[in-house]
Protein backbone atom coordinates (compact mmCIF):
# COMPACT_ATOMS: atom_id res chain seq x y z
CA UNK A 1 0.00 0.00 0.00
CA UNK A 2 1.32 3.52 -1.19
CA UNK A 3 1.76 6.28 1.81
CA UNK A 4 -0.90 8.00 0.18
CA UNK A 5 -3.83 9.40 2.80
CA UNK A 6 -7.02 7.12 3.52
CA UNK A 7 -9.91 9.02 1.51
CA UNK A 8 -12.35 10.52 4.62
CA UNK A 9 -15.99 9.88 3.98
CA UNK A 10 -17.90 13.11 4.13
CA UNK A 11 -20.58 11.98 4.81
CA UNK A 12 -19.42 10.14 8.17
CA UNK A 13 -17.11 13.76 9.25
CA UNK A 14 -20.33 14.69 11.43
CA UNK A 15 -21.37 14.25 15.20
CA UNK A 16 -24.97 12.59 13.83
CA UNK A 17 -25.28 9.61 16.08
CA UNK A 18 -26.74 7.46 13.89
CA UNK A 19 -23.50 7.37 12.02
CA UNK A 20 -21.65 4.97 15.01
CA UNK A 21 -23.68 1.83 13.93
CA UNK A 22 -20.24 0.84 13.67
CA UNK A 23 -19.36 0.92 17.02
CA UNK A 24 -21.20 -2.07 17.95
CA UNK A 25 -20.50 -5.19 19.97
CA UNK A 26 -19.00 -8.57 18.25
CA UNK A 27 -19.84 -11.20 19.68
CA UNK A 28 -17.65 -13.13 22.06
CA UNK A 29 -15.95 -16.44 21.59
CA UNK A 30 -16.45 -19.42 24.20
CA UNK A 31 -13.14 -19.95 26.34
CA UNK A 32 -11.81 -23.53 27.54
CA UNK A 33 -10.30 -24.60 30.77
CA UNK A 34 -6.99 -24.15 31.93
CA UNK A 35 -4.73 -23.84 34.45
CA UNK A 36 -4.98 -19.63 34.45
CA UNK A 37 -3.89 -16.76 36.53
CA UNK A 38 -6.55 -14.22 37.50
CA UNK A 39 -5.22 -10.32 38.21
CA UNK A 40 -7.15 -7.28 37.76
CA UNK A 41 -10.31 -9.18 36.93
CA UNK A 42 -8.41 -10.40 33.73
CA UNK A 43 -7.33 -14.34 33.05
CA UNK A 44 -3.66 -14.80 32.19
CA UNK A 45 -2.02 -18.16 30.92
CA UNK A 46 0.69 -19.09 33.36
CA UNK A 47 2.90 -21.09 31.64
CA UNK A 48 5.25 -18.36 31.12
CA UNK A 49 3.36 -16.35 34.57
CA UNK A 50 4.06 -12.44 34.74
CA UNK A 51 6.40 -12.41 31.62
CA UNK A 52 3.45 -12.38 28.96
CA UNK A 53 1.41 -9.27 28.98
CA UNK A 54 -2.27 -10.40 26.70
CA UNK A 55 -4.90 -11.69 28.58
CA UNK A 56 -6.11 -15.04 27.53
CA UNK A 57 -9.95 -14.46 27.76
CA UNK A 58 -13.15 -14.18 26.18
CA UNK A 59 -12.54 -10.47 25.59
CA UNK A 60 -9.30 -11.00 24.53
CA UNK A 61 -10.26 -13.68 22.05
CA UNK A 62 -12.85 -11.09 20.81
CA UNK A 63 -9.74 -8.75 19.87
CA UNK A 64 -8.06 -11.31 17.64
CA UNK A 65 -11.32 -12.28 16.04
CA UNK A 66 -11.73 -8.78 14.92
CA UNK A 67 -7.78 -8.21 13.82
CA UNK A 68 -8.07 -11.70 11.92
CA UNK A 69 -11.22 -10.07 9.96
CA UNK A 70 -9.37 -6.85 9.25
CA UNK A 71 -6.30 -8.39 7.81
CA UNK A 72 -7.88 -10.25 5.44
CA UNK A 73 -9.78 -7.29 4.84
CA UNK A 74 -6.88 -5.14 3.74
CA UNK A 75 -5.80 -7.59 1.27
CA UNK A 76 -9.43 -8.02 -0.81
CA UNK A 77 -7.13 -7.81 -3.47
CA UNK A 78 -4.97 -10.65 -3.30
CA UNK A 79 -6.49 -13.79 -4.79
CA UNK A 80 -5.21 -15.59 -1.42
CA UNK A 81 -5.80 -13.03 1.50
CA UNK A 82 -4.32 -15.33 3.70
CA UNK A 83 -0.78 -15.00 3.39
CA UNK A 84 1.53 -14.46 0.51
CA UNK A 85 3.90 -17.54 0.99
CA UNK A 86 3.71 -21.34 -0.09
CA UNK A 87 2.67 -23.69 3.20
CA UNK A 88 2.49 -24.63 7.89
CA UNK A 89 3.31 -23.70 11.20
CA UNK A 90 1.16 -21.09 13.16
CA UNK A 91 3.54 -19.28 15.84
CA UNK A 92 1.44 -17.39 18.58
CA UNK A 93 -1.95 -18.34 16.75
CA UNK A 94 -3.74 -16.69 19.77
CA UNK A 95 -7.72 -17.32 18.93
CA UNK A 96 -6.60 -19.71 16.22
CA UNK A 97 -8.79 -18.09 13.79
CA UNK A 98 -5.98 -18.32 10.71
CA UNK A 99 -4.58 -21.58 10.95
CA UNK A 100 -8.27 -22.79 10.73
CA UNK A 101 -8.92 -20.87 8.06
CA UNK A 102 -5.80 -21.82 6.19
CA UNK A 103 -6.99 -25.73 6.89
CA UNK A 104 -10.16 -25.49 5.70
CA UNK A 105 -8.90 -23.56 2.66
CA UNK A 106 -5.88 -26.43 1.88
CA UNK A 107 -7.78 -29.82 3.08
CA UNK A 108 -4.36 -31.50 1.97
CA UNK A 109 -1.99 -29.76 4.12
CA UNK A 110 -1.60 -29.87 7.87
CA UNK A 111 -2.02 -27.04 9.58
CA UNK A 112 -0.23 -26.21 13.12
CA UNK A 113 -0.87 -23.67 15.81
CA UNK A 114 0.60 -23.17 18.39
CA UNK A 115 0.71 -20.98 21.67
CA UNK A 116 0.77 -20.29 24.93
CA UNK A 117 -3.22 -20.90 26.17
CA UNK A 118 -5.43 -23.07 24.41
CA UNK A 119 -7.36 -21.40 21.41
CA UNK A 120 -10.78 -21.46 22.12
CA UNK A 121 -12.03 -22.84 19.09
CA UNK A 122 -14.81 -25.95 19.31
CA UNK A 123 -14.16 -27.36 16.55
CA UNK A 124 -11.16 -27.32 13.94
CA UNK A 125 -11.13 -29.77 10.85
CA UNK A 126 -8.85 -32.73 10.69
CA UNK A 127 -5.84 -31.30 9.33
CA UNK A 128 -5.52 -28.71 11.50
CA UNK A 129 -3.78 -29.01 15.10
CA UNK A 130 -3.77 -26.64 17.79
CA UNK A 131 -1.35 -26.67 20.14
CA UNK A 132 -0.10 -25.43 23.82
CA UNK A 133 3.28 -24.84 24.16
CA UNK A 134 6.32 -22.35 24.82
CA UNK A 135 8.53 -21.93 21.48
CA UNK A 136 11.25 -20.61 23.25
CA UNK A 137 11.56 -24.07 24.50
CA UNK A 138 12.99 -26.93 22.32
CA UNK A 139 10.71 -27.77 19.24
CA UNK A 140 9.61 -31.14 18.99
CA UNK A 141 8.09 -31.36 15.71
CA UNK A 142 9.88 -33.96 13.67
CA UNK A 143 8.87 -32.91 10.16
CA UNK A 144 10.42 -29.35 8.72
CA UNK A 145 8.09 -26.75 7.86
CA UNK A 146 7.32 -25.19 3.85
CA UNK A 147 6.05 -21.97 5.90
CA UNK A 148 5.66 -20.55 9.31
CA UNK A 149 3.34 -17.65 9.89
CA UNK A 150 3.60 -14.87 12.81
CA UNK A 151 0.81 -12.03 13.17
CA UNK A 152 0.63 -9.46 15.99
CA UNK A 153 3.19 -10.53 18.27
CA UNK A 154 4.82 -7.95 19.40
CA UNK A 155 5.53 -7.94 23.24
CA UNK A 156 5.83 -11.79 23.29
CA UNK A 157 9.51 -11.65 23.67
CA UNK A 158 12.76 -9.54 24.49
CA UNK A 159 15.18 -8.62 22.09
CA UNK A 160 17.29 -11.77 22.85
CA UNK A 161 14.19 -13.78 22.69
CA UNK A 162 13.16 -12.70 19.46
CA UNK A 163 16.63 -14.01 18.09
CA UNK A 164 15.91 -17.28 19.51
CA UNK A 165 12.57 -17.66 18.11
CA UNK A 166 13.76 -16.53 14.23
CA UNK A 167 16.41 -18.60 14.64
CA UNK A 168 14.52 -21.71 15.60
CA UNK A 169 12.06 -20.90 12.26
CA UNK A 170 15.34 -20.74 10.22
CA UNK A 171 16.69 -24.19 11.63
CA UNK A 172 12.83 -25.75 11.16
CA UNK A 173 11.84 -24.33 7.46
CA UNK A 174 12.99 -26.98 4.27
CA UNK A 175 15.09 -25.55 1.84
CA UNK A 176 13.38 -22.70 0.21
CA UNK A 177 10.57 -22.50 2.84
CA UNK A 178 9.40 -18.79 3.88
CA UNK A 179 8.48 -17.19 6.82
CA UNK A 180 5.69 -14.18 6.80
CA UNK A 181 4.95 -11.87 9.79
CA UNK A 182 2.87 -9.00 10.25
CA UNK A 183 2.62 -6.09 12.81
CA UNK A 184 1.29 -3.32 14.00
CA UNK A 185 2.68 0.31 15.82
CA UNK A 186 0.72 0.87 19.07
CA UNK A 187 1.33 4.60 17.66
CA UNK A 188 -1.89 6.49 16.45
CA UNK A 189 -1.47 8.71 13.13
CA UNK A 190 -3.54 10.86 10.87
CA UNK A 191 -3.06 12.49 8.01
CA UNK A 192 -4.73 15.41 8.54
CA UNK A 193 -4.14 16.14 12.35
CA UNK A 194 -7.49 15.22 13.13
CA UNK A 195 -6.44 13.42 16.14
CA UNK A 196 -5.47 16.35 19.46
CA UNK A 197 -2.77 16.67 20.35
CA UNK A 198 -4.17 16.94 24.30
CA UNK A 199 -6.19 13.78 23.37
CA UNK A 200 -5.63 10.56 25.38
CA UNK A 201 -5.26 8.31 22.51
CA UNK A 202 -2.45 10.55 21.04
CA UNK A 203 -0.68 9.35 24.57
CA UNK A 204 -1.02 5.92 24.02
CA UNK A 205 1.97 4.74 21.69
CA UNK A 206 4.17 6.36 23.96
CA UNK A 207 2.80 5.45 27.49
CA UNK A 208 3.07 1.80 25.77
CA UNK A 209 6.43 1.71 24.43
CA UNK A 210 7.50 3.09 27.81
CA UNK A 211 6.28 0.74 29.56
CA UNK A 212 7.36 -2.25 27.38
CA UNK A 213 10.72 -1.09 27.32
CA UNK A 214 10.94 -1.13 31.07
CA UNK A 215 9.53 -4.66 31.16
CA UNK A 216 12.39 -5.61 28.56
CA UNK A 217 8.88 -6.62 26.15
CA UNK A 218 9.50 -3.73 23.62
CA UNK A 219 6.81 -3.21 21.18
CA UNK A 220 8.76 -2.36 18.16
CA UNK A 221 8.33 -5.45 16.33
CA UNK A 222 7.19 -3.26 13.43
CA UNK A 223 10.43 -1.11 13.35
CA UNK A 224 12.91 -4.10 14.26
CA UNK A 225 11.76 -7.69 12.64
CA UNK A 226 13.36 -7.56 9.21
CA UNK A 227 16.60 -6.80 10.62
CA UNK A 228 15.90 -9.26 13.24
CA UNK A 229 14.55 -11.90 10.49
CA UNK A 230 17.92 -11.25 8.26
CA UNK A 231 20.33 -11.51 11.40
CA UNK A 232 18.80 -15.16 11.86
CA UNK A 233 19.78 -15.87 8.45
CA UNK A 234 16.87 -15.48 5.16
CA UNK A 235 17.34 -14.04 2.57
CA UNK A 236 15.26 -12.78 -0.22
CA UNK A 237 13.10 -10.43 2.16
CA UNK A 238 10.06 -8.37 0.58
CA UNK A 239 8.10 -5.72 2.78
CA UNK A 240 4.05 -4.28 2.33
CA UNK A 241 3.14 -1.44 3.93
CA UNK A 242 0.03 -1.12 5.42
CA UNK A 243 -2.64 1.70 7.03
CA UNK A 244 -5.09 0.24 9.13
CA UNK A 245 -8.01 2.77 9.42
CA UNK A 246 -9.76 2.64 12.76
CA UNK A 247 -13.64 3.74 12.80
CA UNK A 248 -15.23 3.85 9.77
CA UNK A 249 -14.52 6.89 8.35
CA UNK A 250 -13.07 6.44 4.98
CA UNK A 251 -14.71 6.80 2.03
CA UNK A 252 -13.17 3.44 -0.02
CA UNK A 253 -15.58 0.44 0.65
CA UNK A 254 -12.81 -2.02 1.66
CA UNK A 255 -11.08 0.57 4.24
CA UNK A 256 -14.32 2.13 5.61
CA UNK A 257 -14.34 -2.25 6.55
CA UNK A 258 -11.62 -2.45 7.74
CA UNK A 259 -11.91 0.19 9.71
CA UNK A 260 -14.89 -0.81 11.25
CA UNK A 261 -13.40 -3.84 12.16
CA UNK A 262 -10.44 -2.05 13.58
CA UNK A 263 -12.43 -0.32 16.34
CA UNK A 264 -13.96 -3.39 17.16
CA UNK A 265 -10.52 -4.77 17.74
CA UNK A 266 -9.46 -1.78 19.88
CA UNK A 267 -12.71 -1.66 21.57
CA UNK A 268 -12.49 -5.46 22.94
CA UNK A 269 -8.57 -5.32 22.96
CA UNK A 270 -7.57 -2.11 24.53
CA UNK A 271 -7.81 -3.05 27.70
CA UNK A 272 -6.08 -6.42 27.87
CA UNK A 273 -3.18 -4.74 25.98
CA UNK A 274 -2.60 -1.56 28.80
CA UNK A 275 -3.93 -3.63 32.06
CA UNK A 276 -0.50 -5.88 32.37
CA UNK A 277 1.66 -3.14 30.75
CA UNK A 278 0.53 -0.22 33.40
CA UNK A 279 0.05 -1.68 36.46
CA UNK A 280 3.13 -3.50 36.17
CA UNK A 281 5.22 -0.78 34.69
CA UNK A 282 3.45 2.22 34.15
CA UNK A 283 4.98 5.94 35.10
CA UNK A 284 5.45 8.22 37.24
CA UNK A 285 4.43 5.29 39.55
CA UNK A 286 2.05 1.96 39.13
CA UNK A 287 -1.19 2.73 37.69
CA UNK A 288 -4.20 1.09 39.67
CA UNK A 289 -6.57 -1.08 37.53
CA UNK A 290 -9.26 1.75 38.18
CA UNK A 291 -6.70 4.00 36.32
CA UNK A 292 -6.33 1.64 33.80
CA UNK A 293 -10.67 1.50 32.97
CA UNK A 294 -10.98 5.04 32.65
CA UNK A 295 -7.55 5.86 30.60
CA UNK A 296 -8.95 2.95 28.41
CA UNK A 297 -12.45 4.36 28.37
CA UNK A 298 -11.57 7.62 27.45
CA UNK A 299 -9.44 6.45 24.36
CA UNK A 300 -12.40 3.80 23.34
CA UNK A 301 -14.79 7.49 23.50
CA UNK A 302 -12.07 9.27 21.73
CA UNK A 303 -11.75 6.82 18.59
CA UNK A 304 -15.58 6.98 18.17
CA UNK A 305 -15.50 10.21 16.91
CA UNK A 306 -15.96 10.32 13.11
CA UNK A 307 -14.50 13.46 12.70
CA UNK A 308 -11.09 11.70 14.26
CA UNK A 309 -9.56 9.62 11.22
CA UNK A 310 -6.73 7.51 12.81
CA UNK A 311 -4.90 4.79 11.78
CA UNK A 312 -1.84 2.75 12.52
CA UNK A 313 0.36 1.49 10.67
CA UNK A 314 1.36 -2.24 9.59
Amino acid sequence: MSDKPITVDPELNTDNPARDDYQSETTSVASSTYRWLIENGRRYQTMRENKYWSPADEQQFESLEAGHAVAIVMDFDKPNPLFQAPNILDVGTGSGLWAIDVADMLPETTVRGVDLFPPPAAWVSPNCILEVDDVLQEWTWTEPFDFIHLRIMLGSFGVDEWKVVYKKCYDSLKPGGWIEQLELDAHLETDDNSLPQGSLAATWGDNTFGCAERADRRIDTLNTMRASIEQAGFIDIHERDYKWPIGAWAKEKHFKEAGALNYNMWSSGIEGWGMWYLTKFGEPSLWSRDQVFTYVGKIRWELKNPRVHCYQRA
